[in-house]
């Protein structure tokens, strides 16, 4: 049985004849009542009784009717659920975002987008950049936003912000009280560094390497709130986010090292799997961040 066949069986059980129900089907008389046939013959049993001045449904057209209403009932929740998600009155948005983008870049743009669209369900995973670009490719993230350099041959990567890395220190330290400080004063400072496959890791240390400096870790941290206190506490310098900073910057418990000669700006990126096509959902976010989403 296929829903067209459904469909014209019970409009002639609805209007009370093949006449009527092929001008409200603007179908030929004809043709209505060779589908209806067509339908008794692949079920085996007759639909209707049609010896009366008009048809009259048998047992098995009567059972037929209620699955067949059941049917197009089911068939208008579909066809009002896509519309929903088309409307962007429903639906789940799955966001991957590297650590730093997580924590201080992506709160605000989840706000806007929450008040825009309230039915959409917001599913939010914060991890490094390497875990990030592993979760996208393996088809778990709609929107994956990232600090770190990626490079994978599934994996299309869309400029999206730029972002200024600083170097901190304990706000009473000597670096912080000097004038000019160049790459040179760094060299043997201890540093507390992100984990590996850390996106701020990666980019300050290929800053650093361009000067002939190798920071080795004091200690290790999985977040960046982690490494402020840590050098609020002495342990050492670090590379972070400007913005991630802030907070302690305006409490003078660290300070901005006043170091010249070394760029930290770098690209914050949206990762996107080649080829795939973009939901409802993923399209309305990306127009939040400022990013096209016809770019492959």
């Amino acid at each position: 049985m296929n829903l067209h066949h459904l469909r014209v069986f019970a409009a002639v059980a609805e209007h009370g004849g093949f006449s009527r129900a092929a001008i409200a089907l603007r179908l030929s008389q004809p043709a209505v009542s060779k589908t209806v046939q067509e339908l008794e013959r692949q079920i085996g049993l007759a639909l209707f009784d049609r010896a009366g001045r008009s048809p009259r449904l048998t047992d098995a057209g009567e059972t037929l009717l209620g699955r067949a209403r059941e049917l197009f009932g089911v068939e208008r929740v579909a066809e009002e659920e896509l519309g929903a998600l088309r409307g962007l009155e429903r639906g789940i948005l799955r966001v991957g975002a590297s650590t730093t983008v997580a924590t201080y870049f992506l709160p605000q743009l989840l706000a806007r987008f929450h008040q825009q669209h309230p039915g959409v369900t917001l599913r939010v995973l914060s991890a490094n950049t390497r875990a990030i670009a592993r979760r996208l490719v393996e088809g778990r993230l709609d929107i994956a936003l990232v600090e770190g350099p990626v490079s994978h041959e599934r994996i299309s990567v869309i400029p999206w912000r730029e972002d200024e890395l600083v170097v901190i220190a304990p706000a009473t330290h000597w670096l912080v009280r000097k004038r000019h400080v160049v790459a040179d004063d760094l060299q043997g400072e201890p540093f507390i560094l992100r984990e590996p496959g850390s996106g701020t890791r990666a980019v300050a240390e290929a800053a650093l390497a361009k000067h002939g400096i190798h920071p080795s870790a004091t200690v290790q941290f999985g977040s960046t709130e982690a490494i402020k206190q840590a050098v609020a506490a002495g342990l050492g310098l670090a590379v972070v986010s400007r913005a991630a900073a802030a907070d302690q910057l305006a409490l003078g418990y660290i300070a901005v090292v006043p170091l010249s000669g070394v760029s930290f700006r770098r690209a914050l990126t949206e990762l996107r799997l080649t080829g795939r096509s973009a939901s409802a959902t993923t399209v309305a976010f990306r127009a939040l961040l400022g990013v096209a989403s016809s770019v492959a």
